[in-house]
């Protein structure tokens, strides 16, 4: 796929794949109560999925590590690879099924999500080394939260070995060790994830300077946009186009998988930042987690 960034962008996703049942409903059921609803779909999703996804949608070289269920979804999700043009040899198959969320969206996009990681949990560290170590010419290195730990810091160890950048998108969130923190160069957080992880909301940029000093990260802010932290301790924020929501399922994804391709294509921390919040934007106007991603066409109207 031809690149819409300066330079050749590889990027490699180490991370979780799932299939997406999703339930639409005007308003969510309280405990003990049933409701009807308007609409079920599956999808493709996914955290590591959607970010591989939209990275390649923008252009980048993209190759994914992690592990599917050997049954009906594991095999939809791998023929939507080889379509979308991602590059899955470090894909591994397991009699574990693979795996799932059950998502609920309200009449104003917002959702709730239970993931079951399924074969995601059994990613090889030894696989994720060799996926690594062996990568032409990459670039970028991005994880999540989806998958086990310890596979995240063997990768990031190994991708700091080879010069690559790495970035960790602390979601859904779950205690991170000093060790894997220290070799993120860049952390991306939702507001909701810099408090677990800081101990207060990103409410001024006096508490956003503290967060990692020496370190660069973005904090995504939903509506409001982003705001990108220096390592220096320069804040720049980024606000959002005004759009009409009707599934924020994806979006933070959207941000990361174009934030990724952007550095790895040689763009400014900014600008990457920018076309992040564009797309992410633009994504929470359709239903779905990858199926509301731009196309390549769309992405250069965003930037």
């Amino acid at each position: 796929m031809q690149s819409i960034g300066e330079q050749a962008a590889v990027v490699a996703v180490v991370g979780s794949a799932m299939m997406d049942l999703t339930a639409y409903a005007d308003l969510l059921p309280e405990p003990g109560q049933t409701v009807a609803g308007l609409l079920f779909t599956t999808g493709f999703g996914g955290k590591g999925a959607n970010q591989a996804v939209m990275a390649a949608r923008c252009g980048a070289e993209v190759h994914f590590i992690g592990k599917l269920g050997k049954d009906v979804f594991g095999k939809e999700i791998a023929e939507n690879f080889l379509k979308i043009g991602i590059h899955s040899e470090y894909v591994e198959l397991s009699d574990t099924p693979n795996g799932v969320a059950h998502i609920w969206v309200d009449a104003k996009g917002e959702n709730r999500i239970i993931i079951i990681p399924g074969a995601n949990h059994e990613i090889e560290i030894t696989k994720a080394l060799e996926a690594i170590n062996s990568i032409k010419d990459l670039s970028v290195v991005v994880a999540q939260c989806e998958i086990k730990q310890e596979v995240t810091l063997a990768a990031f160890k190994a991708a700091k070995a080879r010069g690559c950048i790495t970035i960790l998108n602390p979601a859904p969130y779950q205690e991170i060790s000093a060790e894997l923190l220290a070799l993120c160069d860049w952390i991306i957080p939702n507001e909701t994830e810099f408090r677990e992880l800081h101990g207060e909301l990103p409410a001024s940029d006096e508490i956003l300077r503290n967060f990692r000093p020496g370190k660069n990260s973005i904090v995504t802010l939903g509506s409001q946009g982003a705001v990108f932290i220096s390592a220096e301790g320069q804040v720049t924020k980024v606000g959002a186009p005004k759009v009409t929501a009707v599934d924020t399922t994806g979006a933070g994804d959207a941000f990361v998988g174009t934030f990724a391709f952007s550095l790895a294509s040689g763009k400014d921390p900014v600008t990457a930042m920018t076309l992040g919040v564009n797309v992410a934007s633009f994504s929470v106007t359709r239903k779905g987690a990858q199926s509301s991603y731009p196309d390549q066409a769309e992405i250069a109207t965003l930037s």
